[in-house]
């Protein structure tokens, strides 16, 4: 069996999580998030034509005649799904009376749904779900605190829990950092089902690193290495089977993107940028930074 020395490598993959995670960051600051109509609040119109299917630019102008603002209209397979920041029946009528004078809709048009969210609302939904996020974090350090109570040593317990969560902000900058440049180039926004993305992202993410860990701790008792060449052994034979989950994960991930639909596309996406990085921090993060704070703390 091959046996990768990663923990001697540290440094290097130490600077490597650096450079994504500032580049990350540098995306959030020059461009932000996009936000949706579910967290700024608007209109979600979507409507099935019997004939044939109308373009992108027709829509565009059709709807140039209302006082309609922040338009979006996305293509699907059979439909067509828009988006405007007016959120109240009196624009919804507008629009949908609109649409049914283009020549498309001679055929028949039909609403397959319509969705309204006021401002404050939305407002509400974003700031729930980053609390949301935050509690999940304090709840895996606590929780991994818990676990690991009976190794104290060399490193004490609630590190594990600090490092661990340090991991998970690692994949979810870089999830971050690429939906905010999808959102400045191709108009990707973030909406609540992506907000279940990145919590999905953070349990899957530190299950991975748990198990590298509980090896970790499994073997401290019966080691006779050094602390950075047992963190390296349990690296090596959690390995195999951490990346041979993630990879038939994101595989399924990749079908479910290709062929899935629109409606979900953005959800899978997330998923499939956060699990690779997941991943990554796992194995080349997570236990890395545990050998670096044990050198750091016997220097202190």
């Amino acid at each position: 069996m091959i046996k990768f020395n990663i923990i001697k490598h540290r440094t290097t993959w130490l600077s490597i999580t650096a450079v994504m995670v500032t580049v990350a960051i540098i995306a959030l600051m020059a461009w932000g998030l996009k936000f949706g109509i579910d967290f700024t609040g608007g209109s979600l119109m979507e409507l099935k034509f019997s004939g044939s299917q109308p373009s992108v630019v027709a829509v565009q102008e059709k709807l140039a005649e209302l006082e309609i603002t922040s338009v979006i209209v996305q293509p699907t397979e059979d439909s067509i799904i828009l988006r405007f920041k007016e959120s109240d029946e009196n624009s919804h009528q507008r629009v949908k009376e609109k649409l049914a004078s283009l020549d498309e809709a001679e055929g028949g048009m039909e609403e397959l749904r319509f969705e309204a969210i006021g401002p404050s609302v939305g407002q509400e939904l974003r700031s729930k779900s980053f609390w949301l996020m935050f509690f999940v974090l304090l709840i895996i350090i606590i929780y991994i605190a818990l676990v690991f109570q009976k190794v104290s040593r060399p490193v004490p317990s609630w590190k594990y829990g600090v490092i661990a969560v340090l991991s998970l902000f690692h994949d979810l900058i870089i999830v971050l950092g690429v939906f905010a440049f999808l959102g400045h180039f191709y108009g990707v926004e973030i909406n609540t089902t992506f907000v279940v993305a990145v919590l999905t992202i953070l349990g899957y993410s530190v299950n991975d690193t748990i198990v590298v860990f509980d090896r970790t701790r499994e073997n401290l008792p019966k080691s006779n290495e050094d602390f950075p060449t047992t963190v390296n052994n349990s690296l090596n034979q959690t390995l195999v089977r951490s990346l041979s989950t993630s990879f038939t994960t994101v595989l399924v991930l990749l079908a479910i993107f290709f062929l899935g639909g629109d409606s979900i596309s953005d959800f899978v996406l997330a998923l499939i940028i956060g699990i690779i990085f997941g991943s990554y921090s796992s194995v080349f993060l997570a236990s890395p930074l545990l050998v670096v704070w044990e050198k750091w703390q016997r220097r202190a």
